[in-house]
Formats: C-alpha cells, structure tokens, sequence
C-alpha cells in the first residue's frame, strides 16, 4: 500500500528556537532522529518525519501507512508547535493528502451488548461496531476509548481541525480518554471484546464498567502501541492492569516462543486460564494486604535467571513508581539497551482508570 504523505510550512518569528525544542521533545521520547544535509529525519513509529528551518518558516513532511497515523502526527507537530511559540498563534495549513471529512480516521462508535464476569475485578465487555477489521492486527495491542459524561443524551466526538489539531466538544460534554487492550475482534460478526479492572475509586472506564449498561454508546480509536518481539527469550510482567495485554500476546506468541510471565493481582481468585506457548513460565504474584504500598513484582522481576544464549527483550506495565524501579533494573542488571525493553506506568497510586 502507499504512503500518505502531509507537508506544512510555517512562518515564525523564531524558527530555529521552535524547530530545536521541537527535536529535543522527540528526543525525550526515544524518537530516533538523524541529520542528513541540513534537515532532521525522525523515525515516529506509525511513521515518519522531515523537518526543515529557515529562519523565518519551519518546513515538516509527514509520511505513514494510513490516514488514521498521518491524523495523529499532524497532530503531534500541530499541538508541539502552538506549545513552543510561547503566545504566538502560528497559521499552520497542511497540503498533500488531507482527508475529505473532519471525523477522525480511526475513531469508531461503540454499542455495549454483552458483560461477562471474568473475575471478582474484571469484566469483558463487549461492543458491536462497523468497520473493526483495522482493530484486529498485531501491530497494535492498545486503544483509545472515549467515555462520554454521565447523562448525556447524545456523546459528542472529537474532530479534526484545520491545522490538523484535534478540536474537542466543550468540557462539559467532552469525553474522558483511556486507553485499552484490545482482547478479541471479530470483524465480520462487527464485536470486540475489551477486558476491564474494576477499581476501588473507578474512573471513567471503570464505571462504565462497572454500570455496564448494554446499549450504552462509547468511542474507540488506535490502535496503538507495539507488541513484544515474537521471537527469542522475553519477559513479559504486569499488574491486572497489564493482564489484557499480557494474556494477547501469549496467545499471539508462535509456539516456539520461550520466556516468563510474572503476573501481580490481588489472590487465587483474580488468577485467570491463559494460552501461552510451553516453553513460557506463568507465575501469579499475589500481593499482601499488609504491604499494600509495596509490590511483588520488584523482587520477582530481580530474581528471574536469565537464559544463557539468549538476549532477553523485556515488557513491563504497572503502577508508575514499580515501573521506575522494574526500568533501572533491567537497565542496570541486565544492560537491556532501549531497544529491548518497553517499561510502562499505566496508572499512579494515588489515582487509578
């Protein structure tokens, strides 16, 4: 398929300075960017960037495989943009491939038509939808999922603005984002499953959850995020909050596939069947109410023996602080190199999704 490709040039009074911060952001975030005669190539994951300056116009191309990723880069150079003129409101006009309508690409409209009880603290939802066959890929573990506020009668989505930023409903009706594994899609019966943690102090995906009220409409869109590596020996560890993912990726693991699941949840009773490979150790971590500040899966991530022969590629979400700890460790102990370990906090102890 070819790629869709997005240019802008924007005058500014201070081109260089935005352009600087513009590639220092990425940077910051393990963008890859390389200089080639003068101009800035950025590897973006869904896609790619070239950013040019004068000093008077900052130039940006964009490249990616479709119109739901070239929509999102747009949008990350729009937002970073206004961000780094500090009070100048620049004029940001896209040309090359612009999409015919202001909905975004990838957004979809959800129905809730069935609830499943899959423990005491987690529920699978499952949503009708047209169009899913996007969702059902294994370049994407993740999506975005749009709860419209309690009590009103008709949600109201996000658009595409002009200057490719996105424009929300005002806050009183603007819908909460959070972001979810997608557990199962069935494009041609139009349903994808979503699995949900039921929290103690629910935030908006929670209580939809918790309420789950079938024929209730909510939004989707992605997907995002990268999956482990399928091949060699991997590490795979998480709190219930990670278990979607956790648990997909061993089901979309070859049969060859070799490594550890270390998996953080509440007791026996929050333990679900999962479909892994073998050759992967599944052990269930179950934290003490007596040490509820403090997290298992730090020491079970330090006592894994590593296999000889093997470079291990490491995949981690939980709580913020565990996470940070889990990072350095894998950096420190084991040298992982950027490349072969994603370390994630999905949520912060003093607030919960």
């Amino acid at each position: 398929m070819a790629s869709l490709i997005s240019r802008t040039e924007v005058t500014l009074p201070d081109a260089p300075r935005v352009a600087s911060l513009l590639i220092e952001h990425m940077q910051e975030h393990d963008v890859v960017c390389e200089n080639r005669d003068g101009r800035t190539i950025a590897d973006l994951g869904i896609g790619s960037g070239v950013i040019e300056v004068t000093p008077a116009a900052l130039k940006v191309e964009i490249t990616a495989p479709d119109l739901g990723s070239l929509e999102l880069l747009r949008a990350f150079v729009a937002d970073h943009v206004e961000e780094f003129c500090e009070g100048f409101r620049p004029t940001i006009a896209w040309r090359g491939h612009v999409a015919a309508s202001d909905r975004i690409a990838d957004f979809r409209e959800l129905t809730l038509r069935s609830v499943v009880e899959l423990t005491p603290k987690m529920r699978r939802l499952t949503f009708s939808g047209e169009d899913l066959a996007r969702f059902d890929s294994r370049e994407g573990l993740h999506v975005r999922m749009y709860f419209p506020p309690e009590g009103l009668a008709v949600p109201e989505w996000p658009r595409v603005g002009a200057d490719g930023q996105i424009v929300w409903p005002p806050e009183e009706r603007k819908p909460a984002v959070r972001y979810y594994t997608v557990r199962q899609v069935r494009p041609e019966a139009g349903e994808i499953d979503i699995d949900f943690v039921l929290h103690d102090d629910p935030g908006p995906g929670a209580r939809f959850a918790a309420q789950a009220r079938l024929g209730a409409v909510c939004g989707m869109a992605g997907p995002v995020g990268k999956m482990a590596p399928q091949s060699g020996w991997t590490l795979l560890a998480g709190d219930e909050t990670a278990l979607p993912a956790i648990a997909r990726t061993l089901e979309l693991m070859p049969a060859e596939a070799r490594g550890a699941a270390l998996i953080e949840v509440d007791g026996p009773g929050e333990e679900v069947r999962l479909k892994a490979p073998a050759g992967f150790e599944i052990r269930w971590l179950h934290r003490s109410a007596a040490l509820a500040e403090a997290s298992p899966l730090t020491g079970a991530v330090a006592s894994v023996a590593l296999p000889d022969g093997h470079e291990p590629y490491a995949w981690v979400a939980c709580e913020y602080g565990t996470a940070k700890a889990i990072r350095s460790h894998l950096r420190s102990a084991w040298k992982l190199a950027r490349d072969r370990h994603m370390v994630v906090g999905y949520w912060e102890r003093a607030s919960a999704a």
